[in-house]
């Protein structure tokens, strides 16, 4: 396990180009094995569970060129579907949570598909039901072993298009939809879809390799099935995760940093959060420019009540930067309150923070509120171990602008969704050091 030294307390300076989107690396990938035609993807981030589902692919028997470093070609033209049976695959997938959305272009393709009970973050109860139920309602018939956690999806007759109700906006759940209905005989409808900007790349994909889907952007999806879906080429939009990450390393470090082509009209809440944090945010054609400021002052609401910030489907706020707004806060002037709505061990990170002298009271598994510092009182240096992604990055940022050395243990955590991290934070002046165990 590698940990990361970092001397806190150094103000950066420069420009940040962010990488490829995470979550839509894992979708966009999935879909290349509803065709057996080459698909060419560009800007796919360099991160572990990207490359773990690169290598499940491969595995699989997808046919995988690295073009460039961040540009690979797919083709899905001999699938070898017994490694779906073997134990080699129960490992490899049980690993990765992303390893789901392969079950639906597998099942529309070739009208089954398998899966172990994935793994990704801790952060709570993570339920795959709206995935199976979307594909029962298509007409695929379900079977879980619950001796090797390990769900299964057939149709001997192909799957047939239907009306359905989501019970829940799922990102995952609906890619998987989609991508099973794309080729189902006749028309779906999905309500209460996801419309993140992610679903909106997958489906804007897919409609470039022949599928028939309208609404993009909506939460009612209509598709017409096809018989078959072509090749294409795609480009994955920046990371908005990693975008706020950097905003809030801007914030913390008291520093001036220009994040590069961050596709502003894809970014929705996240700019007007920052705000309300009281962060100096410029557009700058389609950059973003934060200036150093010596303090930031948390709005609250025009009633004079404090200002919650809580995550919501989107265009709503994103839950994978609540963990980064609440660390900006804690050295912003004034009181906020962070819900945590949809995962109920996402904020139980907090009290690595408590141990860098942070004000932060944990409600409940949801709700925190943090009472910021203004500066007055600099977090103390600690030695700490990263829970997940999210949290991960959110320590790193407490360490960067805390006063003496940090240690973070289990990095592999922040490395799972950030690339080349270190690397890139001592290109624009962070003190940190990668330690291998």
């Amino acid at each position: 396990m590698a940990s990361f030294k970092i001397e806190g307390g150094h103000k950066l300076n420069g420009t940040i180009t962010p990488q490829g989107a995470k979550n839509e690396a894992l979708q966009v990938i999935c879909a290349v094995l509803l065709t057996p035609e080459k698909v060419i993807i560009n800007n796919i981030p360099d991160i572990i569970d990207v490359n773990k589902l690169i290598f499940i692919l491969g595995e699989l028997g997808v046919k995988i060129e690295k073009l460039a470093p961040n540009s690979y070609s797919f083709q899905a033209d001999e699938i070898n579907l017994k490694y779906l049976e073997s134990a080699e695959f129960k490992r490899d997938g049980s690993s990765l949570r992303g390893s789901i959305m392969i079950v639906g272009p597998l099942l529309a393709r070739f009208g089954k598909g398998y899966i172990p009970r994935p793994g990704g973050d801790k952060i709570g109860r993570r339920r795959l039901d709206t995935h199976f139920e979307g594909f029962i309602n298509l007409g695929a018939k379900f079977r879980y072993n619950k001796e090797e956690y390990f769900y299964g999806v057939e149709t001997e007759t192909g799957l047939v298009g239907t009306d359905m109700l989501l019970d829940e906006a799922s990102v995952t759940g609906t890619a998987n939809i989609i991508m099973a209905a794309v080729l189902a005989k006749g028309t779906t409808t999905i309500y209460n879809a996801a419309c993140e900007p992610y679903i909106q790349q997958l489906s804007k994909m897919l409609n470039s390799m022949g599928a028939k889907i309208s609404g993009v952007g909506s939460n009612l999806l209509t598709i017409e099935g096809v018989e078959s879906l072509g090749g294409c080429e795609h480009r994955i939009l920046p990371d908005m995760i990693e975008i706020g990450s950097w905003v809030g390393m801007a914030a913390m470090t008291r520093s001036a940093l220009t994040i590069k082509d961050v596709s502003w009209k894809d970014l929705g809440q996240i700019p007007n959060v920052f705000r309300k944090l009281g962060i100096k945010l410029e557009k700058k054609g389609d950059d973003i420019f934060i200036p150093e400021q010596d303090s930031y002052e948390i709005q609250n609401y025009i009633d004079g009540s404090v200002l919650t910030v809580a995550d919501a489907p989107w265009p709503g706020f994103t839950p994978d930067l609540l963990s980064i707004v609440l660390v900006v806060a804690t050295q912003a002037k004034g009181t906020v309150l962070i819900h945590q709505k949809m995962f109920e061990s996402r904020l139980f990170f907090v009290d690595k923070l408590i141990d860098m002298g942070a004000k932060v009271i944990l409600c409940d598994p949801h709700r925190a509120t943090v009472i910021g510092h203004n500066f007055e009182s600099q977090l103390k240096a600690t030695k700490m171990t990263s829970p997940d992604i999210r949290a991960g990055i959110s320590l790193l940022i407490a360490a960067l602008s805390a006063k003496g050395t940090s240690i973070i243990n289990n990095i592999e955590q922040i490395d799972r969704g950030y690339e080349n991290i270190e690397a890139r934070l001592k290109s624009i002046g962070a003190k940190i050091e990668r330690i291998e165990d």
